[in-house]
């Protein structure tokens, strides 16, 4: 199993998620963050009450899936995340050595 873990544009974030959605892909988690990089998106400046040395609002997205689904995963989120400026974000994918399912102790793949 795999974690794809990707910071993108919170603009994109809604189109990623359905795409992701029509591929099959069901379940993953949105989280707002803030980042610096070696970038100044002058268009989208952001100053943050929480974090002023931080300059770009962004979506961190989580998703499980089986190690032959993770490539797919990360074209989809490529495609709808880009916009071609700089911080568009990065994605990185993780090895899952177990999974979980709370709710009926389901283990690894079934978890998903």
């Amino acid at each position: 199993m795999r974690e794809v873990k990707a910071f993108i544009r919170p603009t994109r974030a809604s189109g990623v998620y359905e795409a992701l959605r029509a591929a099959g892909y069901c379940c993953m988690t949105f989280s707002e963050c803030e980042g610096t990089g070696k970038y100044t998106d002058r268009d989208e400046a952001f100053p943050s009450l929480k974090f002023p040395f931080l300059h770009a609002p962004m979506v961190r997205l989580e998703i499980f899936c089986k190690d032959e689904d993770a490539e797919r995963v990360v074209e989809i989120i490529r495609a709808h995340a880009a916009t071609g400026r700089r911080g568009d974000g990065l994605i990185c994918v993780l090895p899952v050595t177990q999974l979980y399912k709370v709710r009926n102790s389901a283990e690894g793949v079934e978890a998903l």
